[in-house]
């Protein structure tokens, strides 16, 4: 079951990491057939989740326009550094991951909401691997957590597809109709992925730890998130 597991993950990605095999290194010794699925998991949510801020920035100009002298590679270097700050953004109100989420869609929230819909989206997924940028052999990571992760994103999905201000307007703007009449779904392919990527590896955690998925329920609507 638990090889089945890693295949099914690795057709997931293998679309998007290349066929260039990788070379070998010393350090993979203190790693287990899971560990390395894992790494691929981090290096693919990171990939999607930047590509996710890049074109949700470039259909919302106007929130990188909310901040005086910001960029979009400077966003980037906030949403990816290379260590995460321990106490969140200061412009966020020193919050991060699911905290921040909600700014993102409040009337009273005058900042960048791109900004903060991918902090949250980001940092949740950062803390759902334990802050790790790979796994060893050592290394827990919670098959709820990233259970808990996936559905998050589900919110996070419906959110970005149906949160409206007092005018009706989208707070952020994501799909549209293109020139050519035909709609552009590539935000909801990337949140997809990411959703399937989640709830793959907690299935390969549970199932290489015999522990059991509670599979809880909840609306999409909701701007409550499950604790990660």
């Amino acid at each position: 079951m638990r090889t089945l597991l890693v295949l099914l993950f690795i057709s997931l990605v293998s679309g998007c990491t290349g066929d260039n095999a990788k070379p070998f290194s010393v350090k993979n010794l203190a790693k287990s057939d899971i560990d390395m699925v894992t790494d691929v998991n981090i290096k693919e949510w990171k990939r999607l989740t930047r590509e996710l801020a890049i074109k949700l920035y470039k259909r919302n100009p106007k929130e990188l326009k909310k901040v005086e002298g910001m960029t979009l590679d400077r966003r980037l270097d906030m949403l990816f550094p290379v260590k995460r700050l321990p106490n969140g953004f200061k412009e966020l109100g020193y919050k991060d991951g699911v905290d921040v989420a909600p700014l993102a869609f409040s009337d009273d929230y005058q900042g960048d909401r791109v900004f903060a819909y991918m902090a949250g989206i980001t940092g949740m997924l950062h803390n759902a691997y334990n802050g790790k940028e790979e796994i060893f052999l050592l290394d827990e990571l919670s098959h709820q957590k990233l259970y808990n992760a996936a559905r998050n994103l589900e919110s996070f999905t419906w959110h970005l597809n149906n949160r409206r201000d007092t005018q009706g307007n989208l707070y952020l703007l994501s799909t549209g109709i293109a020139d050519n009449g035909i709609p552009n779904y590539s935000y909801e392919r990337i949140l997809g992925k990411l959703i399937s990527l989640q709830d793959v590896m907690a299935t390969v955690i549970a199932d290489s730890t015999n522990r059991t998925i509670n599979r809880v329920v909840q609306g999409a609507a909701s701007m409550t998130f499950f604790p990660i």
